[in-house]
């Protein structure tokens, strides 16, 4: 099964530049860390402290709006990062308002929507911030995201080769292609996307996850194995290769091993079964 928390595309990054240029005039209210950088994210404590840079420069009534949508954009990022999904929503909403061809806003209440499942507007959203830039990687990648939860996988398969043409260095865009191609049988394909991703980000679980998946269906079972224990060292709560290690086990002959593995991640995902049977796993 694919699980959201570890394979999560996540937004654009805050138009820091574009923030700096337009707001030079509050770098200098404070000698301290300034409202611009914090509303850009240069305190990484927490969400807390942009939201509070980002709030002081939406207060100030800055005249020029573009200023404004960038700090609603940005504040968005933040309760979007912490999960505030509708505070993010607002957020969003009047930065489009402000400035209707900001595609980062766009894009980004694409994502908030997607985390709060409402995937119909989120698919809006990407398609109308690809739109404004047809060269918008992450864009494309968060769509074929939404293509990949509807089950329209030739679709986000064009969408994810789109990304990495784009940007062939956003990493995790190599390992959802790999998960999406082992589903759709491209099995040796998926396995060269995975052993990239998995080249760029040695230390992320899901493409190890994902590669088990690969193997599982070549029937590699030891592979898998292998794979599936890497992942759950670095996400022991992993239920999708905690389920694929049980499956192999139970393929190479070892079924105590393998129900004590099925029936561990049937605790925390109760439909795993039914989602590996889906992937013509049974």
């Amino acid at each position: 099964m694919k699980c959201d928390a570890s394979r999560s595309i996540v937004h654009g990054v805050a138009s820091t530049l574009m923030l700096m240029m337009l707001v030079t005039w509050a770098a200098a209210q404070s000698p301290k860390l300034s409202n611009v950088d914090l509303c850009n994210g240069k305190d990484r404590t927490s969400a807390e402290p942009q939201i509070i840079g980002c709030t002081a420069l939406i207060k100030s009534d800055a005249d020029n709006p573009k200023v404004l949508a960038i700090a609603y954009n940005n504040r968005g990022n933040a309760y979007t990062g912490e999960g505030q999904y509708d505070l993010a929503i607002k957020d969003y909403d009047e930065s489009i308002k402000l400035n209707p061809k900001y595609a980062k806003s766009l894009n980004n209440r694409g994502v908030a929507y997607r985390k709060k499942g409402d995937f119909d507007r989120a698919l809006e959203d990407f398609d109308a911030a690809i739109n404004l830039d047809p060269d918008y990687a992450n864009a494309f990648a968060n769509r074929a995201e939404i293509y990949q939860k509807k089950g329209d996988y030739p679709r986000a398969l064009k969408d994810f080769d789109e990304a990495i043409r784009l940007q062939p260095t956003l990493k995790v865009v190599w390992n959802e292609r790999c998960w999406t191609r082992a589903i759709t049988g491209d099995l040796q394909a998926a396995l060269a996307d995975c052993n990239e991703a998995i080249r760029m980000e040695p230390n992320v679980a899901a493409a190890f996850d994902s590669r088990g998946l690969t193997y599982l269906k070549l029937g590699q079972w030891e592979s898998a194995i292998a794979d599936f224990n890497s992942a759950l060292r670095l996400d022991p709560k992993l239920p999708n290769a905690r389920y694929g290690r049980g499956f192999a086990k139970l393929k190479r002959g070892d079924p105590a091993g393998g129900n004590a593995d099925i029936a561990a991640a049937k605790t925390v995902e109760p439909n795993i079964e039914g989602e590996f049977a889906r992937y013509g796993l049974h």
